[in-house]
């Protein structure tokens, strides 16, 4: 290895090549900083599998009204943070399609208008329509569906070609954008509740940096160097996830993403432009990585009722996946307290967005690079990562259930 990748300088290093610190690492080279991803794998954990719905309405859920507020936020950032990847947003497979919520029995009808009621008591727009209008819209919709809710706010992304979009960008901007190992810890210039300098890697070699950025998702925790107060509650969910080609007459199967409950049980299926069908997701903490039959029986099966052509689609890949979940399901975002004297300099932490991972980039995005500059929005303050520790700061209480 050389001098000069054994003993690396930059601006900023960001731990994690999912698409959250891909986005991060792509608004702090846009700012003209110097950049660093650290990751022996770009993209290939949960953004390999993640379907790409950006859903800030559709997945409300109940009590979990005080992410509403980051969600929406993300989704107005959304267009931007596509355009500034360059003029064709075919690229990362981004689209402006709505997103048709449906119901496959009346108790799945009473859900979804039950929630429709908690979504317009948050101000957004869910409108009901009639199964007849529903099938005008997306005809190989059953006619057997009890219920169907457009929300024309909801759109999509495709992860894979977002963040390969985001790694040929960053290699424009440095010829070593991605370091392809694994972070072992953070330097310090004391002790672990000290200013962060960098990073230290598993092949011995270190990246010195004025900010460091924990963005590994559940590896954050491991490792090394994190102060001793800090607590990251980080727990695998896994999910499987599979993806199907639409034979050539049967395209398009659908326009928009479809939504819906099969007795209780949540499905979707998102259309992509190549003729591709993502067809979701699972969840599991049963410590099992590995896809599971039952799990994809579950989705071919619950998919097949809302859309009965999905039997004569050609199934190409099974995918599972762990996300990173929190106990309140909110990300862990923001700096540390260091206990004695304000923040931990040069350290941000910024993992645990569980489901919302690709919709909440360009807001995690955003907001880490104001942390930097020093002029962070104090609206996301809640969502700090030390609100579990045991010197949490009165600050970082969320509202609506956090604690």
């Amino acid at each position: 290895m050389s001098e000069r990748r054994s003993h690396r300088s930059v601006d900023v290093a960001v731990i994690g090549g999912g698409v959250i610190g891909l986005g991060i690492a792509w608004a702090v080279a846009q700012s003209g900083r110097t950049v660093v991803v650290i990751d022996p794998d770009p993209a290939g954990g949960a953004t390999f599998a993640a379907a790409g719905m950006l859903a800030a309405v559709s997945e409300l859920h109940y009590q979990e009204e005080a992410l509403l507020e980051l969600m929406l936020a993300s989704s107005t950032l959304y267009p931007a943070f596509i355009d500034s990847l360059g003029p064709d947003s075919d690229a990362t497979g981004y689209q402006r399609t709505r997103t048709l919520n449906v119901g496959a029995d009346e108790a799945d009808r009473q859900a979804l208008a039950d929630l429709r009621g908690v979504q317009l008591a948050n101000g957004l727009a869910v409108e009901p329509i009639t199964i007849r209008e529903a099938r005008v819209l997306e005809p190989l919709l059953s006619p057997q569906i009890s219920s169907a809710f457009v929300v024309e706010q909801d759109h999509q992304v495709d992860p894979r070609r977002l963040t390969a979009r985001i790694l040929l960008e960053l290699a424009h901007h440095g010829h070593d954008a991605v370091i392809r190992v694994q972070a072992s810890g953070l330097l310090h210039s004391a002790d672990a509740s000290s200013r962060v300098t960098g990073v230290a890697l598993f092949d011995g070699s270190t990246v010195t940096a004025t900010d460091v950025v924990v963005a590994n998702g559940l590896g954050a925790a491991a490792l090394d160097g994190l102060p001793e107060h800090l607590k990251l509650p980080l727990r695998p969910v896994y999910g499987d996830i599979l993806r199907l080609r639409v034979p050539e007459p049967l395209q398009p199967l659908l326009t928009c993403t479809v939504r819906g409950l099969v007795h209780g049980v949540p499905v979707y299926l998102v259309p992509r432009t190549d003729g591709t069908l993502v067809i979701g997701a699972t969840q599991r903490e049963d410590g099992s990585g590995v896809v599971s039959a039952g799990g994809v029986y579950q989705l071919l099966r619950d998919a097949q009722v809302l859309v009965p052509a999905v039997s004569e689609l050609e199934l190409i890949e099974t995918t599972a996946r762990a996300r990173p979940g929190t106990p309140d399901n909110a990300p862990l975002l923001g700096r540390v307290d260091s206990g004695t004297d304000g923040d931990i300099p040069g350290l941000i932490i910024a993992t645990g967005f569980f489901r919302h991972g690709v919709l909440l980039t360009p807001v995690a995005a955003e907001h880490c690079l104001q942390l930097i500059e020093g002029i962070a929005d104090d609206r996301w303050r809640a969502f700090r990562p030390d609100r579990f520790s045991s010197r949490a700061p009165a600050s970082a209480l969320l509202k609506g259930g956090h604690s």
